[in-house]
């Protein structure tokens, strides 16, 4: 049996065991997929020691994306955005990816949202915050990216604008109102939402020219979503980011082509 997992901290909450291991079924695949949570200290070991027990492959969560770039040799991808969330464990050794920016460019393709050419506006600087600044500007779009801590916002701009000619610039959430009026794409990267009814961006910025997506999925229909769906706007739920992060995953881990619809429905049925 292959063994596949998720290291983080917490763990619990993750949706990644069903949507896997219902691609290893539908797939005929002799493998499953389980959760670790090792002390926030302790990712390199972790890694090394999954390596030692034979692992195929492990994704990698809050708050270890970062801490584990040192821990493995990183795709050139991965060492740009500043983050690893999937690991391959190969005979030379285990190598680092970030299918996270494959996850937000898929969830806009899926919703047959263009993103070259586009002015994009990104709500957050942590680790979704990166992943989704670098896949717009790799997929040819002017980014701005807002953030609580305006100099965070500053450093995500630097980091991204040193490997793209696209234009991104940076500042805090009260560049919001000159924004995202002006915006045909917007990414919220934070946790607003997830716990409580509120939303990070002021319903009346939202326009019926915008495609909006929210990194949060539980619930599936944040404030923010409903917001823009009253203005008119395109609405993408946190799941397909989560999915298509995990497609790529599965495909870097087993050479096969993923079967999205059934880890889709497996995704969804947990929500």
């Amino acid at each position: 049996m292959q063994v596949y997992g998720l290291v983080g901290n917490p763990v619990g909450h993750s949706l990644s065991p069903p949507m896997h291991e219902a691609a290893y079924d539908a797939c005929g695949l002799d493998a499953r997929y389980v959760t670790f949570e090792p002390d926030v200290d302790r990712i390199e070991a972790a890694i090394e020691g999954a390596a030692a027990l034979g692992i195929e492959g492990i994704n990698v969560t809050i708050p270890f994306k970062e801490d584990a770039l040192a821990a493995v040799e990183a795709d050139d991808l991965a060492a740009r955005v500043g983050a690893v969330n999937t690991i391959d464990f190969t005979e030379a050794g285990p190598r680092g990816y970030n299918t996270d920016t494959d996850g937000v460019r898929r969830a806009f393709a899926h919703h047959d949202v263009g993103l070259c050419g586009a002015e994009a506006v990104v709500v957050g600087a942590g680790g979704a915050g990166r992943a989704a600044a670098f896949a717009l500007a790799d997929a040819g779009a002017a980014v701005h990216v807002a953030n609580r801590t305006p100099e965070r916002a500053a450093s995500l701009a630097d980091a991204a604008g040193m490997t793209t000619d696209r234009v991104i610039t940076a500042g805090g959430l009260d560049t919001l109102p000159e924004t995202v009026p002006e915006a045909d794409v917007l990414v919220n990267a934070t946790s607003v939402g997830m716990e409580s009814d509120e939303t990070p961006v002021d319903g009346a910025l939202l326009h019926s020219g915008l495609a909006v997506l929210d990194a949060v999925y539980r619930p599936l229909e944040t404030r923010l979503l409903r917001d823009a769906a009253a203005a008119g706007a395109t609405t993408i739920d946190g799941a397909w980011m989560l999915l298509y992060q995990g497609v790529e995953a599965f495909e870097i881990w087993t050479d096969k082509r993923a079967p999205v619809s059934r880890m889709n429905e497996a995704l969804r049925s947990h929500l």
